[in-house]
């Protein structure tokens, strides 16, 4: 049953990792009569649709009673004005690192994008390193080294690239800081948050609940700030189409369709995952998308974040350590 959940979680990881990344960047790229959907309330309503669903996942555990639904957040939010307010920090740069991701994929091509998002494990070990006092082996501090040179590799120009430089070489570099500073928001935000869990006995649900109330708030800032005098003009809803919903919904659902499978999967199958999703990318790229032609250089790089991340992740046992019944 256990090995069958495994694979199951394999699936579902890397069927949400590639479809959002693919219809993301196809929902932004995809030539449309009238106005097109603003990532700002795409943002907007992924984070109010994942406060809804982390309610009806704290209902289920509540035994389905309302009143004990009630009781619970009662108890676990308003109660604790100063724990939820913890969770703003966090909130508002997961609020800006989904700005970003939306702002990377209207200029990076889907393979690139997620070679380069790998960055956040960098990232991230930096962060729990200096925040969490974690302390890295001699293998995780290799592989960030081979990730950092297999994005560089990546991130290489290519001779089309050079050729035509109509509005590719603006776009790719502000794609491509967008995704740099994606990576560090993720980096900290998640360690942050990693932090807060630790520190208290909340569920993963209820704090969810509480990041989505403060990315709906800091989200609809950005709505105002940005977008304001287009939303006037044609309605905080415009240009949203199936296509949009099922970016919203991936987006919404994703992170808690991964905290939900994450315990069946170890840190290999997470690999398996992420490389997996890297190769659909690529594949569906340059098939379907045709917005990218692969190159030897790009192949180099992919192949080391791909090792890079099996070797972050690997645990090697001590030798001649029995194994407990």
């Amino acid at each position: 049953m256990s090995a069958n959940l495994k694979y199951v979680s394999l699936g579902i990881l890397v069927f949400q990792t590639t479809s959002l990344v693919l219809t993301m960047r196809y929902s932004r790229t995809l030539k449309e009569e009238g106005p097109r959907y603003l990532s700002s309330t795409a943002v907007v309503v992924a984070e109010l649709l994942k406060i809804m669903a982390c309610i009806l996942l704290v209902y289920k555990d509540s035994k389905c009673s309302l009143r004990a639904l009630n009781r619970v957040l009662h108890d676990e939010i308003l109660n604790k004005p100063m724990e939820t307010l913890k969770l703003a920090i966090p909130s508002g740069i997961y609020t800006l690192q989904n700005n970003l991701l939306y702002v990377a994929l209207s200029n990076l091509d889907a393979a690139t994008y997620q070679v380069t998002y790998q960055l956040k494990i960098l990232t991230t070990a930096l962060f729990s390193v200096s925040m969490l006092s974690k302390k890295l082996g001699v293998y995780q501090w290799l592989s960030l080294v081979i990730l950092m040179t297999g994005v560089a590799f990546v991130q290489w120009p290519s001779d089309s690239q050079l050729d035509s430089k109509e509005l590719s070489a603006g776009s790719q570099f502000v794609g491509l800081m967008a995704v740099l500073t994606a990576c560090f928001s993720s980096g900290f935000a998640g360690v942050y948050f990693e932090k807060i869990l630790k520190e208290t006995k909340q569920s993963v649900w209820i704090r969810n609940i509480q990041l989505g109330f403060f990315g709906s708030i800091f989200g609809l800032m950005g709505v105002y700030i940005y977008d304001g005098e287009l939303v006037s003009k044609n309605g905080f809803f415009q240009g949203y189409n199936r296509l949009t919903w099922i970016v919203v919904v991936l987006q919404a659902l994703g992170g808690l369709v991964i905290a939900a499978v994450i315990k069946y999967a170890d840190n290999i199958l997470k690999g398996f995952a992420t490389s997996l999703s890297i190769i659909l990318s690529t594949l569906i790229s340059y098939f379907w998308l045709q917005d990218f032609v692969p190159t030897s250089v790009f192949f180099l790089g992919a192949i080391l974040v791909i090792t890079a991340t099996f070797l972050y992740g690997y645990d090697p046992k001590p030798a001649g350590n029995p194994t407990k019944a």
